[in-house]
C-alpha cells in the first residue's frame, strides 16, 4: 500500500485534498449554447477533436443571463456533441459567468445515427421560464443557424 506522498495505484481513487491531473484524458460533451461556436472556442484556445449535431430529450432550453435547461417532459433540446480534454472543459467552465455551470449526465441523440452517454453543463438552478434576454437570444439563434441545428428549434430560442 502506498503512503499518501507516494504514487497511486492505477485506478484507485486519490485521497482527500490530493489532486490527480488527467488532462489528456478527453470526455463528450453536449454543449447547447454559445459554446457552440467552434470559432469561441478556438479563440480560447480550445479544438474540439469531433463536433456533431445532437439532441437531447427530456429537457427544454431556458434563457435568462445565460443559457441554461430545466426538465420538461415532452422538451427537446438541440446542440452539438464535441470531445475535448478535461484540461480544456476546466478552462473554459473557470471563466467568469460560467463558473456555476455543473457538469451532468445526459444521454445524446447523435443526428449521424447513435445515442451516447455525454456531460453536459447547466446551471444548478435554471432560470424561470418567463426570464427573457432577447440580446443572448438573438446570439444564440445566430450560432444555431451557423451550426445546422433545424428551423423548427430555431424558431423556438426566445
Amino acid at each position: 500500500m502506498p503512503s499518501a506522498g507516494g504514487p497511486q495505484p492505477s485506478g484507485s481513487a486519490a485521497l482527500p485534498g490530493m489532486r490527480i491531473d488527467v488532462p489528456d484524458r478527453s470526455a463528450d460533451v453536449f454543449f447547447y449554447g454559445l459554446f457552440m461556436d467552434q470559432e469561441l472556442l478556438q479563440s480560447k484556445g480550445i479544438q474540439p477533436e469531433r463536433v456533431e449535431v445532437a439532441w437531447v430529450d427530456g429537457l427544454e432550453l431556458r434563457i435568462g443571463q445565460r443559457a441554461a435547461l430545466a426538465r420538461s417532459k415532452r422538451g427537446q433540446v438541440y446542440g452539438l456533441v464535441m470531445t475535448l480534454t478535461l484540461a480544456q472543459l476546466e478552462k473554459l467552465y473557470a471563466e467568469p459567468g460560467v463558473e456555476a455551470y455543473r457538469p451532468e449526465a445526459v444521454l445524446a441523440h447523435l443526428s449521424g445515427g447513435g445515442t451516447i452517454a455525454a456531460m453536459c453543463y447547466n446551471l444548478p438552478r435554471p432560470p424561470a421560464a418567463s426570464e427573457r434576454n432577447p440580446e443572448y437570444a438573438a446570439r444564440l439563434r445566430a450560432v444555431a443557424r451557423k451550426v445546422g441545428l433545424p428551423a423548427e428549434y430555431l424558431a423556438s430560442i426566445r
